[in-house]
Formats: structure tokens, sequence, C-alpha cells
């Protein structure tokens, strides 16, 4: 019973927390929108970018002109997505909408430099999407339409999503009579995607062996008594010669690469390595886990 009550005290921590950074996410995407992307008419792919047509066609406020595009959306996600559509997305729809309108009067813009405006835009809003997405909520838009769309019609998420993008983003700049501003739209769009991926994986990254050996127990002491790091033995066969190998998988820090590197040409200089990017590891000697 205590126990159950401790479970469900962390879960309700866990959710308010949760809420905290998904409204600090929106105000800090608001605050990029209002002092960057909105004052020079950079569009950014998404709802926001017709929102922002429809402030400068109709003078009325981009926060809440968003929200009234987001509502079709999210009413028909929650019919369409069922347990996949959370009370986070309802949550981060409405908080981003009221950080637009609420900041607007309070921040300044710092520059009227479309290439600037693109870039710095473009960061501040893949900073706090990242934090809304990291902490498990949403801002409808066309993320919440593009995964609609693949479940009635098959199309993929990214494909859909890109499709969407692009023609409001075209859109935008014929709206504005200025074809540049799509290009600096796009800008935008791949820098925030990039800081996206970055706050959702976190700051550290790490590389991943796979080593095929004629002394796999070698190099596995050297791994674990030189580097301190674990090794997983993994059982293959060559598909051509039959041979039964061993598989040695590994996950070492950055700057662990070129010792682990030379140690296994110095142990066996035929070996067969693969090194890849881990781009987010948890577990013992990197990232806890998520709580």
């Amino acid at each position: 019973m205590v126990r159950q009550m401790t479970d469900k005290k962390r879960s309700g921590l866990r959710i308010v927390r949760d809420y905290i950074f998904i409204l600090v996410g929106c105000l800090v995407t608001a605050i990029g929108l209002n002092i960057f992307l909105i004052p020079n008419k950079i569009p950014d792919g998404g709802f926001t970018s017709l929102a922002m047509v429809l402030h400068y066609l109709l003078n009325v406020p981009v926060g809440m002109t968003l929200l009234v595009l987001n509502l079709p959306v999210l009413l028909l996600g929650l019919k369409v997505l069922g347990r996949r559509f959370s009370l986070n997305t309802m949550f981060g729809a409405v908080a981003l909408a009221v950080s637009i309108d609420a900041t607007v009067k309070f921040v300044p813009v710092i520059t009227h430099n479309p290439l600037l405006a693109a870039l710095y835009g473009g960061v501040l809003c893949g900073i706090g999407m990242g934090t809304v997405f990291r902490f498990r909520g949403s801002t409808a838009g066309t993320d919440l339409a593009a995964a609609i769309v693949n479940r009635l019609t098959g199309i993929k998420v990214g494909s859909s999503l890109m499709m969407v993008d692009f023609v409001i983003i075209l859109l935008a700049g014929i709206v504005f009579g200025n074809m540049e501003l799509c290009l600096f739209g796009l800008i935008t769009v791949f820098t925030t995607a990039y800081l996206v991926d970055f706050i959702q994986e976190g700051w550290e990254s790490a590389k991943m062996f796979m080593i095929i050996s004629n002394r796999p127990q070698a190099v596995a002491e050297h791994v674990m008594e030189e580097l301190e790091r674990g090794v997983t033995f993994l059982h293959g066969q060559g598909g051509y010669t039959g041979e039964s190998k061993d598989v040695l998988f590994c996950v070492v820090s950055k700057r662990e690469v070129t010792k682990l590197r030379d140690a296994i040409r110095d142990i066996d200089e035929r070996a067969f390595v693969i090194v890849a990017d881990a781009r987010e590891v948890m577990g013992e000697g990197f990232t806890p886990h998520h709580r």
C-alpha cells in the first residue's frame, strides 16, 4: 500500500514537472516567434505560418488564430488517434497560443536582417519545441495533422509533414510577395529540426562499436580493464563460410574512440570493426534513465 502511494506521488510529480516544462518550452518558442520570425514575415512551416499570414492580411492576433486553426485538428485527433492523443497536446496548443499573444507586447524586435532572424528564430523555436517534445508534449499543428493523415491514408508521417510545411511556406511567400522569404523559412525549418533532435536526444552522445576479431577475449579484456566499459558477446555465423564468430558489442564516449581503435589494431590488425553514432545512451557509465 505504501509503495503504491509512493508510486502515485512520483507519477503525480512527474506530470506536474512535464506541464511546467511544456509551458516553458511554449514560452521560449513564442519569444522566438515574436522577436525574430513574425516581425520579419519569415514562415517556419506549420499552422504558425498560416496564422502569421492571416495576421498580416486581417490584423488578427497570431496566437488566437493559431488556436482556431488547431481546433479542428485537435478534435479530429481525439476521434482518430484515440489513446495516442493526450491532454498534453491540448495543453501545449493552448499554452503556445496564449504565450504568443501574451509576450508580443513585452519582447523587442532585435533585428530586421532576414538571415539573422531565420537563424536565431530557428534556434529559439528549436529549443522551445525540443523541450515540449522531451517532456511528452505537443502543440498540435501540422505534426498532429500528419499523424492523422497517416492513420487515414497510410502516407508516411514524415512525407506528409514535409509536403504540408512546403505548401504553407510557399503560400506565405506568395502572399507576402517575396519568394526569398521561402528560402529564409527553409533555413528556419532546418535549424528548428536540428535543435529539436538535439534537445530530445540529450547533450551527451557516444560511439557504438561492433567488432569481429580472431582474438575476441583479448579485445574484451582491454575494453573492460583499460577503458572500464562493459562488453557484450553476440554470437554470429558467417554467411559464406558458415563459421561461428563472436561479435563484440560495446559503447564508449567520443574521447575513448581513438584509444579503442588503436587498441583493436594492436591486438588484431585484421579485425572487422563497425563504428556508429549512439545518439543517446542511458545506463551505467552514461546518462541516467529519464524519469
